[in-house]
């Protein structure tokens, strides 16, 4: 590996191989510059995307220090391969998958009103939970499920008159737990 000579003071590893700090240190230094410029014209001028592809190249030299020609006179025509590999793979992953949006998309959706429809839904369940279990099913067999007085009293059981006391008060105590909770009844 021509040019990738140790750092002034560093010594070779004992088989006579320059260590991998160094090896690093070298390939940075000469070849980063000209393989970001290559980079950025590939990616469009993203400086972000163009970075993390040199880096990403500089981490597969290293660990590919090995395989290496020694001999070779430079490393920049396969770093310049690899790094164009690394763009290719980019473009193609981002291919595979669907388009990210930008957030003006999310303003078209209704969401508001169904995060409100959300946070309303919960509040009343939390406010059915105070209710007494016997409370709570009366209201559940009528007003949730959809039943007459008539059929909730057969589903539970019970005569139809207690069914209607019961959902009386059950309403009475789910006004007064809504309102607990800063929900205002009309």
């Amino acid at each position: 590996m021509a040019g990738a000579e140790p750092a002034p003071g560093s010594a070779p590893g004992s088989d006579g191989a320059v260590p991998e700090e160094d090896l690093m240190r070298a390939l940075y230094r000469e070849h980063a510059g000209a393989l970001f410029t290559y980079v950025l014209k590939l990616v469009a001028g993203d400086r972000h995307l163009a970075e993390d592809v040199v880096q990403e190249t500089l981490l597969r030299a290293w660990k590919s220090a090995a395989q290496l020609d020694p001999a070779a006179r430079s490393l920049r025509p396969w770093l310049v391969t690899v790094a164009r590999r690394i763009v290719i793979d980019g473009h193609r992953s981002r291919q595979a998958r669907p388009p990210e949006t930008s957030p003006a998309a999310l303003d078209l959706l209704p969401a508001r009103d169904e995060l409100e429809r959300s946070l309303r839904l919960m509040t009343i369940s939390d406010a059915l939970q105070d209710l007494s279990p016997a409370h709570r099913e009366a209201l559940v067999e009528t007003y949730f499920k959809g039943r007459t007085v008539s059929e909730a009293a057969e589903e539970l059981g019970l005569p139809p008159g207690t069914v209607r006391s019961r959902v009386f008060y059950a309403l009475r105590a789910a006004r007064n737990a809504l309102e607990e909770r800063g929900v205002t009844t009309s």
